[in-house]
């Protein structure tokens, strides 16, 4: 196992949990091969190993063959070839349900935005569905920033009861309105049926096992400085986000799982929010010693394909109430995750 992503796990087994309450139960992952799926499973298996907790880890995704062999051959790790747009059946008790099946994409869902808004709507109302069959004790669904849309004018912060404008008739709007419709599922069925549901609102995230390859700034940053390119910025830059490291969020979800009150918590690392440029600025300078250097190349008419947001950023002032902390800064994440791609590598 490379040992940033090792050293990642065992800091979220670490963190002062009621981990307790997965002992001798069954978690069901959706989209367990992407990176927060990834991350969530191997908790879960790493509970097992150190602490013998014995959970039943169901695995569901599309292609098999994306989990590794020494996963899929694991004694309490049980694949699921399935797609979360169909009907979901399992044998046995599910005791709780992790959706994070979801294209991250822009390529994704700029080319296939009917696959995108399926995935959160029909997945979720299936992974709802076969919690309450099972009457699980938690189900948590993996939501999105983008949920909030465009801020208003002056706006900073988007707090969990604050929202922007979404444009429902722009295609891109696939993957936002798929998720608000989401939660909207979450909340129906807490009220009908009582399901303990719980919705994550990550912003950004970013950090070992995400492709370089997806389209988004931050992976053609990475793979820019893996590749020992400079980095080439396509508009000015001045969009504000906030980037939040994996391992921190992950941390942050087990915590809404296993120890939240309310229904829905954001998850956004305020120290990280910088600029496209900032961030490209930063990047460079993880490995002065390699001459990268920041270039501009900006074509006519824009880009296509990215977040038509500029501004707003996610307030996690409601989960660090409850003892959430991110603890790595932007750079100290990004040169993390330029670790892990580079022992992957030379593998």
């Amino acid at each position: 196992m490379n040992k940033v992503f090792k050293e990642d796990l065992e800091a979220i087994i670490r963190e002062d949990l009621p981990w307790e309450k997965l002992k001798g139960r069954t978690v069901l992952i959706t989209g367990a091969s992407g990176m927060i799926g990834t991350y969530m499973l191997h908790v879960l298996t790493e509970l097992n190993d150190r602490h013998g907790y014995d959970i039943r880890i169901l695995a569901m995704l599309r292609n098999a063959s994306k989990l590794p062999c020494e996963v899929r051959e694991r004694a309490d790790v049980e694949v699921l070839t399935h797609d979360v747009t169909e009907p979901i059946e399992a044998a046995g008790d599910v005791h709780y349900v992790i959706h994070a099946a979801s294209p991250a994409s822009p390529l994704i869902m700029q080319n296939k935005p009917v696959e995108t808004i399926a995935a959160n709507t029909l997945g979720t109302y299936n992974t709802l569905k076969l919690a309450k069959e099972k009457k699980a004790e938690g189900y948590l669904f993996i939501s999105s920033r983008e949920i909030y849309g465009q801020p208003e004018d002056g706006q900073e912060f988007f707090y969990e009861d604050t929202y922007g404008f979404v444009d429902q008739l722009n295609p891109r709007s696939c993957y936002s309105e798929g998720k608000k419709a989401a939660e909207t599922m979450c909340v129906c069925y807490h009220e009908e049926y009582g399901l303990n549901t719980k919705i994550a609102r990550l912003a950004h995230t970013y950090g070992p096992g995400m492709s370089i390859y997806d389209g988004r700034v931050q992976a053609d940053f990475l793979k820019n400085v893996l590749h020992k390119e400079d980095i080439v910025l396509k508009s000015e830059g001045t969009a504000v986000r906030t980037y939040t490291y994996i391992g921190d969020a992950v941390a942050g979800l087990y915590r809404i799982l296993l120890g939240s009150e309310d229904i829905v918590y954001n998850i956004g690392n305020e120290d990280g929010k910088v600029s496209i440029r900032q961030l490209a600025e930063i990047m460079v300078d993880i490995y002065p010693e390699r001459g990268l250097k920041l270039v501009f190349d900006i074509p006519e008419g824009g880009t296509k394909g990215t977040a038509p947001y500029t501004l707003g950023i996610l307030s996690s002032k409601k989960l660090r109430k409850i003892g959430w902390s991110p603890k790595y800064s932007v750079k100290e994440g990004f040169k993390r995750t330029l670790e892990y791609l580079e022992i992957e590598e030379d593998s």
